[in-house]
């Protein structure tokens, strides 16, 4: 599923229209990074958590040359699936 996708699920299972629907999971998203530029965790309850993390400075191969590169420190984000959601995964189904 693509971001288009799930805005037409949105749209459909709430019965808004398609902008309506962009609106909101943009603003979800946004205010996703937001916080996780912020340096805050983002836990959603029955679902997972995101998180910010720093990975550190490495040394790294050039695939064109072969030659070593040093590959500088990053921030990356993180995600951590809920037991809720990884139970749900393993029965194949959501619970009614």
């Amino acid at each position: 599923m693509n971001k288009l996708e799930l805005i037409d699920r949105v749209a459909e299972k709430l019965d808004v229209s398609k902008k309506e629907a962009s609106q909101a999971v943009e603003c979800v998203f946004r205010t996703i990074t937001e916080r996780l530029v912020a340096g805050e965790k983002v836990n959603i309850g029955s679902f997972g958590a995101f998180k910010m993390k720093k990975r550190a400075p490495r040394t790294g191969v050039n695939p064109r040359t072969g030659g070593r590169i040093q590959i500088g420190e990053t921030r990356v984000a993180s995600f951590r699936a809920s037991k809720t959601l990884k139970d749900t995964l393993k029965r194949g189904k959501i619970k009614s």
